[in-house]
Formats: C-alpha cells, structure tokens, sequence
C-alpha cells in the first residue's frame, strides 16, 4: 500500500525559508520520479516541482524556479522540498506526490506565509 507522509509546513514571514519532508513506503521509491504539487484554497491542485529517479535532474513551475529545491534520499525513501524567499502567494497545502497530477499524494502539510 502507498503512503506519502508530509511533514515541515507552518507559518512563516514573507521572504523566509520551510523545508518540507515527505516519507514514502509501500513502493520502490527509486523506480518513480516523484513530485510535489500544491494546493491553493478555491483552485486546483497545480505540479510545482519534478525529480528523476536517481535525483540528477529536477523541474520546477516558473512561480517557484530559483526559489524552491526538490531533492530526495533514495536510500531512505525520502523526498524534500526547500524553500526560499517565500511569498503570500506561496501559501497552500503542499503535497508529495507519485504523479505530476496528485492522483497518489499523501496528506499533505499546510504552509502559510504571512507577516
């Protein structure tokens, strides 16, 4: 059985940094590309950020390149996503996912940056 557990998020000031962790088992983690997506309140869940199996090469949303890192620890079935000089616009819920749309997600762990 999958599971995805996300942790990391809070409230944080504009222009801070989170990093977020996410747990996964019940699968071979090194055979999947793995991604976060988000959620803002009243819209969709969007893809934000994308890794390679081995983590050699990384993709990320516009709204976010430069200011957030995707990174994993296949040895310890473990993915994260830092991020830097976040925004209001930023805040959401935040999301470990399997698939670049969210279908197999876990969780996921709020962040709200607000002053």
């Amino acid at each position: 059985q999958v599971q995805l557990v996300e942790s990391g998020g809070g409230l944080v000031q504009p222009g801070g940094s989170l990093r977020l962790s996410c747990a996964a088992s019940g699968f071979t983690f090194s055979d999947y590309r793995m991604y976060w997506v988000r959620q803002i309140p009243g819209a969709r869940i969007e893809w934000i950020a994308g890794i390679y199996y081995d983590g050699g090469r990384a993709n990320y949303d516009d709204s976010v390149k430069g200011r957030f890192t995707i990174s994993r620890d296949n040895a310890n079935n473990m993915l994260y996503l830092q991020m830097d000089s976040l925004k209001p616009e930023d805040s959401g819920r935040y999301y470990c996912a399997r698939d670049p749309r969210g279908d197999i997600r876990g969780q996921g762990t709020q962040v709200t940056v607000s002053s």
